[in-house]
């Protein structure tokens, strides 16, 4: 018996009609998420936003920022029934080779302090620990402090589907 052919993992620039998907991601994925306007306000500034899709549904979500030689992700969500199996590496990487191609030099990012599976992919992917951001989180028990990361982008991520926004 032969196995099914893995799924396919595409990304691609967020659109304004990708928000309730997009949006039940982050309820999924997250006990505090952001809210639909702070995803459209990310769209409205022109921030990096994309999507990682597992056709017909959306499964994944980047948002980023990149200017004066820095990128600064601001969001890297993956549901959680997709989570573990790469995705969130494929969109990590994606990030990081649109920075690399608009001239960043270095990639910041925060992570909750408890989340030991990002904090162990970014470490993987070469980010450092350079600070914390106290109380910088909601959370159950009032607030959670974030790990400030940071990496040079020194290395081209090899990643077909990096052009564009």
């Amino acid at each position: 018996m032969t196995q099914p052919p893995p799924p396919i993992f595409r990304l691609r620039p967020m659109r304004h009609d990708d928000l309730a998907a997009v949006y039940a991601v982050e309820q999924a994925a997250y006990p505090h998420p952001w809210t639909e306007a702070v995803f459209l306000d990310c769209l409205k500034v022109n921030y990096c936003c994309w999507v990682g899709e597992i056709a017909p549904q959306i499964v994944a979500h980047g948002i980023m920022s990149v200017a004066v030689g820095e990128c600064h992700i601001f969001n890297l969500c993956i549901h959680p029934q997709w989570q573990r199996q790469g995705l969130g590496r494929q969109m990590l990487r994606h990030l990081l080779a649109l920075a690399l191609k608009r001239n960043a030099t270095t990639a910041f990012l925060e992570v909750r302090t408890s989340n030991e599976g990002a904090r162990a992919l970014y470490a993987a992917e070469g980010f450092c620990e350079i600070g914390t951001r106290r109380n910088y989180y909601p959370s159950g028990k009032g607030r959670e402090d974030a790990t400030v990361l940071a990496r040079e982008l020194t290395v081209f991520y090899h990643d077909s589907g990096a052009s564009g926004s």
